[in-house]
């Protein structure tokens, strides 16, 4: 039977995790509280052992196996962290560690594991495919399985960081905001704050492209997504447990779904902040607390955010730089049509006025007019419709591209004119697992027949690749080309009729 309120809490008060962790600070955010006009608190869970706080849980498990099955080893699925906490508690306690991780694991994840002595498998490209392959190991093997989330002494183990903040903040607090991927961090932390202080808000925050738990709870229903982005790998999930399921209906407020931009720029805000750099899971929160401020108006309240990882793949930090601005609504991207003209730019600029230009993208592809993609510094996105009126009162046609993910991802550097030889050409967006091998699966699957019209790809350092591709597929083979996108395997959106496609490329 699963276990009451009273019991986690008896757990949670019981937990053996210092052994492993500290208790981590829980910090102001002094340039963060001033923007948002509300105290933010960061819980400082980047700065555990393993810069995570998935040890609590991993070892409060594991300390509390039999020493026969310690003697047989654990293992244990995961897309990086919780494999950390199991590899360092078994180190401490001395048993041999498998950790099954997805292909798409950041490298600092698959190093970090190994380094610690446990023996690390890299299977799958997603955290489900991983956590099969596990389940098959500890069944041939006799194995223990450290399951990340869906286990009491897990769940227990994560909810001694409520414990702490509760200590270490006895005086009001409007809201807690937790990551959630499969809901150990959030069904541990609710069960404590809710039974001693009713009154604090628990709030989840998810990625729109990754939010079992939100659509679980709106459903009344554990749901199963048909797949999950991986910008934000750990909270990767496609099925939220069955138990953190229960503890959120029961004790989670609301649950906030965040962007990639928004949580770039959560990234950001923390760094400024704590010089720290949160992985994007890590910085959830944050976007959470920032975007729950926002809506709701609140003033002059604690909102404390959990902030809960930082291993962050260096190689990304290019891709979170060029996507903070836009997320934090310091960067417009335009594209605005001007007369094909000499002093055509200076008017341009002049109606920017004393603005910085941050990006400028041109060729000359039209005698009578041209098309710019500009990238225009803001303070916020009423800005940015007050620079659309002002140069469309000055004739000049203007489309804000501020949201548009193609814009960002690829026109922003594929800017060169239309091509008049592509015809009958389609364009789409595809995403696969950033792998070895991934561009090759995906291209060897094409008719070598519909020629290649445009190709975009560009390495961020994240779990998955993102490529724009111009196919050129005449009419007739149609249906042939939807059987394609039917096999080929990898999300895919049509981009034919995007405005910046055929403004600047189509």
């Amino acid at each position: 039977m699963p276990p009451r309120a009273r019991d986690y809490l008896e757990r949670i008060l019981t937990s053996r995790v210092y052994d492993v962790a500290v208790e981590t600070p829980l910090d102001r955010a002094p340039a963060l509280s001033l923007r948002a006009g509300n105290q933010i608190l960061l819980k400082r869970e980047d700065m555990q052992p393993v810069f995570s706080f998935k040890l609590r849980g991993a070892y409060n498990k594991m300390s509390a196996l039999p020493s026969a099955a310690l003697k047989r080893g654990v293992i244990a699925a995961s897309a990086g962290n919780h494999a950390q906490g199991v590899a360092l508690s078994a180190q401490r306690l001395g048993c041999r560690a498998q950790i099954v991780m997805p292909v798409t694991t950041p490298r600092i994840k698959v190093d970090a594991v190994a380094a610690r002595g446990a023996e690390v498998l890299l299977i799958g490209d997603s955290y489900d495919e991983a956590y099969h392959h596990a389940k098959e190991l500890e069944r041939r093997r006799n194995l223990t399985f450290v399951h990340p989330y869906d286990d009491p002494d897990v769940i227990a183990g994560q909810g001694t960081i409520g414990m702490e903040i509760l200590r270490q903040h006895p005086g009001p607090i409007h809201a807690i905001f937790v990551a959630v991927g499969g809901g150990g961090l959030i069904a541990g932390i609710a069960a404590y704050v809710k039974r001693l202080r009713p009154e604090v808000r628990v709030i989840g925050v998810q990625p729109v492209d990754s939010d079992a738990m939100s659509r679980s709870l709106k459903a009344g229903r554990r749901v199963t997504l048909p797949h999950v982005g991986l910008f934000a790998d750990g909270v990767a999930v496609k099925r939220v447990g069955k138990e953190t399921f229960r503890l959120a209906r029961k004790y989670v407020d609301e649950m906030l779904r965040v962007d990639t931009d928004a949580t770039c720029a959560a990234i950001k805000d923390a760094f400024e902040d704590t010089r720290s750099i949160l992985e994007p899971a890590g910085a959830l929160p944050i976007a959470g607390a920032k975007a729950y401020a926002e809506r709701t108006g609140i003033k002059d309240q604690v909102l404390i955010a959990v902030a809960c990882g930082a291993n962050m793949n260096f190689n990304r930090l290019r891709f979170v730089a060029e996507r903070a601005e836009v997320g934090e609504r310091r960067e417009a991207i335009l594209a605005v049509t001007i007369p094909e003209r000499p002093g055509s730019f200076r008017r341009f600029c002049g109606i920017i006025g004393p603005r910085n230009i941050t990006e400028f993208n041109y060729r000359m592809a039209d005698a009578e007019v041209a098309h710019v993609f500009v990238g225009v510094g803001i303070n916020s996105r009423d800005e940015t419709a007050d620079i659309v009126r002002s140069l469309q009162r000055e004739g000049l046609k203007t489309l804000d591209l501020s949201d548009d993910e193609m814009a960002k991802l690829h026109v922003r550097h594929l800017v060169g004119g239309h091509a008049a030889l592509a015809r009958d050409e389609l364009v789409y967006r595809f995403e696969f697992p950033e792998r070895p091998g991934a561009l090759l699966r995906f291209l060897s699957r094409m008719r070598t027949d519909w020629n290649i019209s445009l190709f975009h790809y560009r390495n961020h350092g994240a779990d998955y690749g993102r490529v724009l591709v111009g196919m050129q597929v005449p009419r007739a083979e149609m249906a042939e080309f939807r059987r394609f996108l039917e096999t080929v395997g990898y999300p895919w959106i049509d981009e034919s009729q995007n405005p910046a496609y055929r403004l600047f490329l189509g």
